[in-house]
């Protein structure tokens, strides 16, 4: 931090040309063009720097530039650990850029969501990478008309018009429940809500398609929607699954995320029944937690690093290449079988 001169101000460029015994354009080149600098005076610029404490002014230096040396991620729910493994990934490449990220929070909340976009717009970022509330939310529209490169992380641009990064959904969806069928249970019970989250739906939808190819009754794959993909919502759906006459209970679930659950694991730990036995569990995610449950969870995995890592070389190379093109990056998400789902022998 610089520290204040005797006249009560921070020591400036002035003060460090003036102790150094150079010119105003020497220090400006120390600081910005340091190759163009002789060893010899680049030191004694730097110390006497150091014997200042000066500290450059990055905000004055962004503001002439016209951006800041940061990225942007508006997460969609600060309290899922998937948004902070992709926030991590979008970081790893930031700082491999020398760039820092800033880290907003929706909360699902759209209105929230556009305020955080017109700050981030007001700051100067690089580039912004979202996960939005709503795809076709005409604040998103406002990034690429201001001129900022932006990225959706796990969405798919509906127009082509933007770049995004996106696990198939609707793959997962069917890769979870054949591995149910193939488990043997024909009564399968999808946890997930709400119906206006596209990952939701299309999860759905794929375990919808695998249950008609297998020539299963459609009544027996039952829908438990729910208004969050929380663990509170988790507990609810086990409490309304435990109260079907029995002759409709489901043997298995597949839940929309990790978090529904280890809410719907928690539940039925509680209540007496042995998972897999009585209920097996698929979740979505492959969170860290899903591994460390009491039950081992068995979770259709997505490369949540991979994504944000993915997401940070597109915005970049937006913001840097002339040449870009935009590009709809899709991942193939892989199932992980835990005892959540396969007997212990």
């Amino acid at each position: 931090m610089s520290q204040p001169s005797r006249n009560g101000r921070a020591p400036s460029v002035k003060d460090v040309a003036k102790a150094a015994g150079v010119s105003l354009g020497t220090v400006s080149n120390v600081l910005n063009r340091p190759a163009v600098v002789s060893t010899i005076t680049r030191e004694r610029v730097e110390r006497a720097m150091a014997d200042l404490g000066f500290v450059r002014n990055e905000s004055a230096r962004q503001l002439r530039a016209g951006t800041s040396r940061a990225l942007a991620y508006v997460m969609l729910d600060g309290g899922n650990p998937f948004f902070h493994d992709v926030a991590e990934g979008i970081e790893t490449a930031a700082e491999a850029a020398d760039l820092s990220l800033f880290v907003c929070n929706s909360n699902g909340r759209p209105e929230r969501e556009a305020k955080h976009i017109d700050r981030l717009i007001q700051q100067r970022v690089q580039g912004i990478l979202i996960t939005p509330a709503d795809p076709d939310a005409a604040h998103l529209e406002e990034i690429a008309r201001r001129g900022i490169p932006f990225v959706m992380v796990d969405r798919f641009s509906s127009s082509g018009g933007h770049c995004s990064v996106a696990v198939d959904d609707v793959l997962g969806g069917r890769i979870a429940v054949e591995h149910l069928i193939d488990r043997g249970h024909q009564r399968v019970a999808f946890v997930g809500g709400p119906a206006s989250i596209g990952q939701v739906r299309e999860r759905l939808q794929g375990a919808r398609a695998v249950w008609a190819e297998f020539g299963l009754p459609e009544e027996d794959l039952i829908h438990v929607p729910t208004e969050a993909l929380t663990v509170n919502e988790g507990r609810s759906a086990g409490e309304r699954l435990a109260g079907l006459p029995s002759r409709r209970r489901p043997t298995a679930a597949f839940c929309a995320n990790d978090l529904l659950a280890l809410g719907l694991l928690q539940h039925a730990v509680t209540a007496g029944l042995r998972v897999p036995d009585d209920l097996a569990i698929v979740g979505f995610d492959d969170i860290d937690f899903a591994a460390a449950a009491a039950v081992p969870l068995t979770s259709v995995r997505q490369p949540r690093q991979e994504l944000g890592r993915t997401a940070a070389r597109l915005v970049l190379d937006e913001a840097t290449n002339p040449e870009h093109i935009h590009e709809q990056a899709t991942f193939v998400p892989a199932l992980v079988a835990r005892a959540s789902t396969v007997r212990r022998s």
